[in-house]
């Protein structure tokens, strides 16, 4: 089973396996990770909760990843850099959200640990 996203100095765990579907199965509509072929109430929990820990591991380390984009855009050092409504025309944010996740993004590289670590919603 997949654990939770750690923060700063903790060691990333890797999650449950997606395991990728093949595409004449993954456009039937009914078929999600092979779910529907487990009969067994207890394997079919344990397997979803794997599935669930695992999207959520992938969507915290996306997000970061994000952030840290947002953050190298804006770079002011940078001659290309874009503003924060740039960056949410990009990314379908608000710009208050762009700059949240600037603001994020640049904690996250410059590992900031007097800050709390805090999702930048």
């Amino acid at each position: 089973m997949a654990e939770p996203t750690p923060r700063r100095n903790e060691p990333r765990l890797r999650p449950a396996p997606l395991l990728f579907e093949p595409t004449q199965v993954a456009d039937d509509p009914e078929h999600f990770f092979d779910l529907e072929s487990i009969d067994d109430p207890r394997a079919l929990l344990a397997r979803a909760t794997e599935l669930t820990q695992a999207f959520r591991a992938a969507t915290d380390r996306a997000v970061e990843f994000q952030a840290m984009a947002a953050a190298q855009l804006a770079d002011p050092r940078r001659f290309d850099r874009l503003t924060p409504a740039d960056i949410a025309a990009r990314a379908e944010w608000t710009e208050d959200y762009a700059k949240k996740m600037v603001e994020f993004g640049r904690d996250l590289m410059s590992g900031a640990e007097g800050r709390g670590h805090a999702d930048p919603v």
